[in-house]
């Protein structure tokens, strides 16, 4: 599945899903398992993943009668790929900015 840009920000725009992306940055959980950490219901949380996995961010797998989630590798290097652009255009432009010779101006009277 590939990963939408504007989907994946503003996926991650609510608090609780980042939140239950860092707890999956800690391995695959259950949906029983991220909602005792989180301060949401079980279903909440179910309805959050449920954003997360259309959005490229999270798979789920069968375990016998629960669902295992973790971090989609493919959505979490997009989201890496965004980032790494986004601050190597702007460090870019910043080092260009602070190169620029110092422009003399005179003062106004």
């Amino acid at each position: 599945m590939e990963t939408n840009d504007e989907a994946v920000w503003g996926t991650l725009g609510d608090r609780t899903r980042r939140s239950i992306v860092l707890l999956l940055a800690d391995g695959p959980s259950p949906v029983g398992k991220l909602a005792d950490a989180l301060p949401v219901s079980r279903p909440a949380v179910s309805q959050h993943l449920k954003v997360l996995k259309d959005a490229g961010l999270v798979d789920e797998e069968a375990e016998g009668t629960r669902r295992i989630y973790r971090l989609n590798e493919v959505g979490m290097l997009a989201l890496r790929d965004q980032l790494d652009t986004f601050w190597n255009r702007t460090l870019g432009t910043f080092r260009d900015i602070a190169q620029q010779p110092e422009e003399r101006h005179e003062p106004d009277r």
